[in-house]
């Protein structure tokens, strides 16, 4: 014989007390499950009822339904239980759709014993919320907390999650706050049903109130120092984002690419771009964050506001490579200028003209510059003639023309 399982034992219970008459209701107790009386089944009744879970004990879940519809109930409580039962048989295998049906029927009734009818109509609010009926779901918890003067914060969440379907959201507010009241210990469930309404209510400023108070509750769940660290963005408190994402870091709790490069790019606004890039090339070099274009392309920004122009030089020109972007190689060719390394940056800067920029005037003339710190006044000459003539450009590039010339001048060089 298998092991009885849960729904196996309830219906034992169930049945031991239909059979018999209940004991008297103590006079003090006024709850509609106390003072519900059980009664006995009809005698036909009771040989089929005894049958069939007799086989559904020894595993034959069918034989014990079919049985159970060959029974002829001849009163309403009768017809009731069997109902009951029928619903706990069909649910067990996994047919829900006729397991509601029983179910509904047998709660309708409202005539079962206290301990039963509870029963029923707790596993009843069950297959509804499982079979996404969640309107009908809502009042069948209510109607069972109601019978046994019973508040669950399991039920509180579950009706919670019935409201979250039907996007109802203040009502899902105020059931996770009864949920919690209740609770013995905190309930991270009915904590984020909270956060999730305020979040699609758009009170994105209360969202971070439940989460500063779920962060210290439940401090190893990575993902809620994360949800609040962006909230924090979200609200444009960028200090308290900066150091919940350096706290979550510090303790291994931050994953993903992106919430390393979250974290690095708020370290470089607020005035650590050094540490930014630390971070940001340690995990570029673990593989967590991706090198391609887009990525060098931050990394060098970082190393550029931290000053540290050989490793800025270095990685646009490794990011310029990639798709021969004129632009990045343009801004190579510059900081190698800033670096004195007027050399290297004509490299860069013939690249970018060669690769083709928006304004090639504006590399013609940082060539020019880096040309003359080479003292080739000749090739500064001719890019500052060239860059003299474009509109943007031109003012400032006239005005180092007599100046080369000057330098040529004096150091014979014809131009």
């Amino acid at each position: 014989m298998r092991k009885v399982n849960a729904i196996a034992t309830a219906l034992m219970f169930s049945l031991a007390g239909s059979l018999a008459i209940a004991p008297a209701v103590a006079a003090d107790k006024k709850c509609a499950i106390d003072l519900r009386k059980s009664k006995a089944v009809g005698q036909s009744a009771a040989k089929k009822v005894q049958k069939s879970f007799k086989a559904y004990t020894e595993g034959n879940v069918d034989e014990a339904i079919t049985i159970l519809l060959e029974a002829n109930p001849k009163n309403d409580f009768d017809k009731a239980y069997i109902a009951r039962m029928l619903g706990n048989f069909y649910a067990e295998k996994g047919e829900m759709q006729t397991a509601v049906k029983y179910l509904k029927t047998a709660v309708n009734a409202d005539i079962l014993g206290g301990v039963d009818h509870a029963q029923t109509q707790r596993l009843y609010a069950d297959l509804l919320i499982q079979e996404k009926k969640f309107k009908e779901s809502i009042p069948a918890y209510y109607n069972w907390m109601e019978f046994t003067c019973k508040k669950d914060a399991m039920v509180y969440r579950r009706i919670g999650i019935a409201h979250s379907e039907l996007k109802q959201w203040d009502d899902v507010l105020k059931v996770a706050d009864k949920g919690l009241a209740i609770s013995d210990k905190p309930d991270k469930g009915l904590y984020q049903m909270k956060l999730t309404a305020y979040f699609n209510k758009k009170e994105y400023k209360n969202a971070v109130k439940v989460l500063e108070q779920m962060v210290p509750l439940f401090q190893d769940d990575k993902r809620l120092w994360v949800q609040l660290a962006q909230f924090y963005l979200m609200t444009e408190d960028f200090t308290k984002s900066l150091a919940t994402y350096d706290l979550a870091y510090k303790n291994g709790f931050l994953e993903t690419a992106g919430n390393i490069q979250r974290l690095a790019q708020l370290l470089a606004q607020s005035g650590s771009p050094y540490r930014a890039s630390q971070i940001y090339s340690k995990h570029m070099k673990s593989g967590l964050i991706k090198e391609d274009e887009k990525t060098l392309t931050i990394l060098a920004g970082f190393y550029h506001n931290a000053k540290e122009l050989k490793n800025a030089a270095s990685t646009y020109g490794k990011a310029a490579a990639i798709s021969n972007d004129g632009k990045l190689y343009l801004r190579q060719g510059r900081i190698l200028s800033l670096d004195g390394e007027s050399k290297s940056a004509v490299t860069a800067l013939t690249k970018a003209l060669d690769a083709g920029v928006k304004s090639p005037a504006e590399v013609q003339f940082e060539l020019a510059l880096a040309y003359l710190d080479l003292k080739q006044y000749k090739n500064a000459y001719k890019y500052a003639s060239i860059a003299a003539k474009d509109k943007k450009k031109g003012k400032a590039a006239k005005g180092y023309l007599s100046y080369i010339k000057e330098k040529a001048r004096i150091h014979n060089v014809a131009i």
